[in-house]
């Protein structure tokens, strides 16, 4: 498959960003203090809650990262092939679950306990998959779920810092898109519905699909004959 060019690449990961926001929002404010990307939070949600915070689910928080697991073995079997006709193949999958989340969220909804679990796998699979998947791409700025070694580039590797401020406006842009995720899967979410906010990111996941499925019928085209 043809590698996408650099800048081309970086907008689908940022698009990926944008989803891992809208998603993270919908788990939290609508599955009960979880996140189905952002596993880091629900390790230190576990400890909370064996604590005795009683806001928050051990078998929720358990339930996102064993779901998160098995997406990223997934992501991690398809990532042993072409790294980007991988991420095309992650991404149709990805898709997939999502959108059965959509029809569970419009039928089942969150509010019995099966609903929201199935819910909470469903999308620790697919994002799990996105992680691992991102991850053999090998952009430490843009890996689409987590923001925390991005930050630390930026400040660390600044001008200020003493280093070689390098990309520093993909690293800013890794955070605004995780922003515009929250913020666009948080106002559908409190103010809409559940649906809706996961339609929103099965558009995005979409339109990547539908860019890396043209790089591939470009790559598979047969060459222009030479005139002679």
């Amino acid at each position: 498959m043809a590698e996408p060019k650099p800048r081309d690449l970086a907008a689908l990961l940022l698009t990926l960003t944008v989803v891992t926001g809208v998603v993270d929002a919908v788990s939290f404010l609508g599955l009960g203090r979880v996140f189905v990307a952002n596993m880091t939070g629900n390790v230190v949600f576990l400890g909370f809650a064996a604590a005795g915070e009683t806001t928050l689910s051990v078998i929720a928080s358990l339930t996102a990262v064993l779901a998160f697991l098995a997406g990223a073995l997934a992501g991690g079997r398809l990532a042993r092939r072409d790294d980007y006709d991988a991420l095309r193949q992650a991404t149709a999958v990805q898709a997939a679950l999502v959108a059965v989340a959509v029809v569970l969220s419009a039928t089942l909804g969150a509010g019995p306990r099966l609903g929201s679990e199935l819910l909470i796998v469903v999308l620790g699979v697919a994002m799990g998959l996105q992680n691992a998947t991102v991850r053999r791409i090998g952009a430490p700025d843009l890996t689409t779920t987590v923001l925390t070694m991005t930050l630390t580039g930026f400040a660390a590797d600044s001008k200020a810092a003493g280093g070689a401020g390098s990309h520093p406006v993909r690293k800013v842009a890794a955070v605004g898109a995780m922003l515009v995720g929250a913020f666009v899967g948080g106002l559908l979410q409190l103010h809409v519905a559940m649906w809706t906010a996961l339609a929103s990111a099965l558009v995005l996941i979409l339109g990547v699909l539908v860019v890396l499925q043209v790089n591939r019928g470009r790559d598979r085209r047969p060459p222009a004959v030479a005139d002679r």
